[in-house]
């Protein structure tokens, strides 16, 4: 689950980070008020809400040098489709924004924890490159980007921050203060069973005091039931709806760009269904995993969800039975293309438990159902359909 900027801050003020002030606006008129607060000369930045970086570059982030220039930025972005490299050319609506009271920046850094799976430690990256996407400090300097892991186990200690630190060139207070800033986030990012958080920039002013000025904070979805504070902040209207019904019934659905449909049990052969049908040069729409136990309601709902997507113009069902057996999959594939009145290619293929059983009722449905031997020969075939 995914915050927005202004939430990420107000969870992190309360381990002891400093970040400037800001006040949440939905109107250009609350957005002049909240400027005024700072000052009538104060410098405010005025920043889009929504759930991707890259907002400066796609024109979400502005400065105001006035109270009335805030008012202004705010009624260009406000009801904005901002495009950045994380929305796709589709874009987010922007909803509301944040003013934020403008600091003094002497320089910019990039400060980020995320869970590194390969070592089952908390990874910390840092560069003296901030302001930029990681990305792209990754391939042009990579020699900027220092990192180091945290072992839960251990906990945080000093001798982590003194590494990064050496890395930055840090010294007397400026590396006590990172080391502060770490420890912060390294708390809050336990604490809060996060996936991730990304501080971006982290700024430094004259007197070598770091600030918070942008954060993006994930959080792990299979421990949200310990964190009703934070699941309270999801914003429903930043999700895809297909995505949200999907978790209604157990299934794992993310939306993708092509016009293959995908039903498949597994989220290893799910990725597979998805390569080979690169592979095969056709492009899956959606990632969807009805699990080990599905039922004919199940399989009905996924249908459903898959096509709601318009782009949809085929549909790849692959099923290895196993504990979901291929009889009651094929029953649930006709009962739903039955139901819903199916007018896009359908191919199948199963493999498993009671596939013959299987296989005989889709060849006794009645229906316009091809039945596939193999993943490549499905693929093949939905992709030849399709064209």
């Amino acid at each position: 689950m995914n915050v927005h900027e202004y939430q990420a801050k107000e969870l992190l003020k309360k381990f002891g980070l400093r970040i400037p002030a800001g006040t949440l606006c939905h109107t250009p008129v609350e957005a002049e008020w909240a400027a005024r607060e700072f000052g009538k000369e104060a410098l405010t930045v005025v920043k889009a809400q929504i759930h991707a970086g890259g907002r400066g570059k796609g024109g979400g982030v502005k400065l105001a040098r006035s109270p009335e220039e805030a008012r202004t930025h705010a009624e260009a972005i406000l009801g904005m489709q901002l495009v950045t490299h994380q929305t796709g050319p589709e874009g987010k609506k922007v909803n509301k924004v944040l003013i934020a009271q403008g600091t003094d920046i002497e320089q910019e850094y990039y400060l980020g924890l995320v869970v590194n799976r390969e070592t089952n430690k908390i990874g910390v990256m840092a560069s003296t490159e901030g302001g930029m996407d990681i990305e792209e400090v990754a391939e042009k300097s990579p020699d900027k980007i220092v990192t180091a892991d945290i072992d839960p186990v251990v906990g945080f200690h000093s001798f982590t921050a003194r590494k990064l630190c050496a890395g930055m060139g840090f010294s007397g207070k400026l590396a006590k203060e990172f080391s502060n800033t770490l420890k912060g986030l390294y708390s809050a990012f336990m604490t809060l069973d996060c996936d991730m958080i990304e501080i971006n920039p982290l700024s430094r002013n004259k007197e070598d005091e770091l600030e918070i000025l942008d954060c993006k904070m994930s959080f792990d979805d299979n421990a949200l039931f310990r964190h009703p504070e934070v699941r309270a902040l999801r914003d429903f209207e930043e999700e895809d709806l297909r995505e949200l019904e999907s978790s209604k019934f157990g299934l794992s659905y993310v939306s993708l760009d092509g016009n293959i449909g995908c039903l498949v049990n597994g989220a290893g052969l799910a990725m597979a269904t998805m390569d080979i049908i690169k592979q095969k040069g056709g492009e899956p729409a959606n990632f969807l995993d009805v699990g080990g136990g599905a039922s004919q309601e199940t399989v009905t709902q996924a249908f459903r969800i898959i096509l709601k997507d318009d782009q949809v113009k085929g549909i790849f069902v692959n099923i290895f039975g196993g504990i979901m057996k291929c009889d009651v999959i094929a029953n649930g594939v006709v009962a739903a293309a039955k139901e819903l009145g199916l007018k896009v290619p359908l191919v199948v293929r199963l493999e498993g438990t009671n596939v013959e059983k299987g296989k005989q009722i889709l060849k006794e449905s009645g229906l316009n159902i091809q039945s596939a031997d193999n993943m490549a020969d499905g693929a093949e075939k939905i992709i030849s359909s399709v064209k």
